[in-house]
């Protein structure tokens, strides 16, 4: 059988893609340690993985940091290039 990806009809294959990486709670939460997904930009990436992996998930991207290929990113209209790797930091400690 041949390879088969996530189920994400709004994500053709040919689509531009980033790769998201979790990390701690945000691993957790969303059930897996990276996946591909359409390039965008970060508020639209962070509705996006909500509404893909449900509340749990949201919660924890709402008190995240994000770096866009190794970088802090505060502005949430910054766009994210295909290509490009963002990772998602939850507060590790306390917050």
């Amino acid at each position: 059988m041949p390879h088969t990806s996530s189920h994400t009809p709004e994500s053709p294959a040919d689509a531009p893609q980033a790769l998201v990486r979790y990390f701690a709670g945000a691993r957790a939460a969303a059930g897996r340690t990276e996946e591909s997904v359409p390039a965008t930009t970060l508020d639209v990436l962070i509705a996006d993985l909500s509404t893909r992996h449900g509340d749990r998930l949201a919660t924890v991207l709402k008190a995240s940091s994000f770096l866009i290929d190794g970088v802090t990113c505060h502005d949430r209209q910054t766009p994210v290039p295909a290509g490009s790797t963002v990772d998602i930091l939850p507060p590790f400690a306390g917050g």
